[in-house]
């Protein structure tokens, strides 16, 4: 299911709910609907990058793991896995949320 986010200060930010869900629990809004107000923005944006910066100094002990479920088990075929990162996920909205912030303008979201 897709999420679309919505401001008057950037283009429409469309996500799958599941990859959303991670930014939107950070901030502590519903996922199903809601918004993040002007006043909320800076902190939003904040908190996103904060995120990422953690999310970052994590990312070998991610690769490693996905290494040994992807070739775990020599005897069999495996399909490589392609991760995207949180960082990657999360920069549409990042953006979103700074321009929001930059031109005070409240970004708000529902479920298609």
């Amino acid at each position: 299911m897709l999420i679309t986010f919505r401001s008057k200060a950037s283009p429409d930010v469309m996500m799958y709910k599941e990859h959303a869900r991670r930014i939107l629990d950070l901030l502590g809004k519903d996922v199903d609907r809601g918004v993040i107000t002007a006043a909320e923005a800076p902190n939003a944006v904040t908190t996103i990058e904060r995120e990422i910066a953690e999310s970052r100094q994590h990312q070998a002990t991610s690769d490693v793991e996905q290494d040994v479920r992807a070739h775990g088990d020599d005897d069999k075929e495996h399909e490589s896995i392609e991760t995207v990162s949180f960082s990657t996920r999360a920069y549409p909205l990042l953006e979103m949320l700074r321009q929001a912030r930059d031109h005070k303008a409240d970004v708000m979201w529902g479920v298609l």
